[in-house]
């Protein structure tokens, strides 16, 4: 059966849950309403985030957000093969970066947001770290649904456009690029 809305979870890079300034009650509330199953968003330290786009997208540093889809065929950052996907999935659910005990057809996937580098964008954009998480968080929830703004044309840009209005925000992560 599967799920009548979307379910967040925010957690620490152990696993450990987190308030996080009312996040994933944020993120439940501003989603499109197709979405359906469990995100789980692991909150990191800039060092982990670094390890894991340097592993799973080939790049040395720290990125904001990173984004891993549950479903073997849904698109995703990068679009990598479907058996990276999965072994990416694999890795990081046994890194306990995530708390889920769903099954994985309930499960859209994993957002992870690097703190170090949204307490920086925070600043440098003048909002509060909470703001940033809801920016981070939004972008990366449209990446688990299919958007992929390097290759869609305007699409991804517009929804989020369109749903970081809905939730109050000053400005998505497409329009500060």
């Amino acid at each position: 059966m599967r799920e009548r809305r979307l379910r967040v979870l925010v957690s620490d890079a152990r696993g450990r849950t987190v308030p996080a300034g009312g996040l994933g009650a944020w993120l439940t509330r501003v989603a499109p309403p197709g979405a359906r199953g469990t995100v789980n968003v692991a909150l990191v330290t800039d060092l982990r985030m670094r390890a894991l786009n340097r592993r799973y997208c080939g790049k040395d540093y720290a990125t904001d957000v990173l984004s891993f889809a549950a479903t073997p065929g849904a698109p995703r950052q990068g679009d990598p093969s479907a058996a990276i996907r999965l072994r990416r999935l694999r890795v990081l659910r046994r890194a306990s970066l995530v708390a889920s005990h769903q099954p994985p057809a309930a499960c859209l996937g994993d957002i992870v947001i690097a703190r170090g580098v949204a307490a920086r964008q925070a600043r440098e954009a003048g909002h509060g770290e909470s703001t940033e998480f809801r920016i981070l968080a939004l972008h990366g929830l449209l990446h688990l649904l299919g958007y992929d703004h390097e290759r869609d044309g305007g699409r991804m840009g517009r929804a989020e456009q369109r749903l970081r209005r809905r939730g109050g925000l000053p400005e998505g992560l497409i329009e500060r690029g």
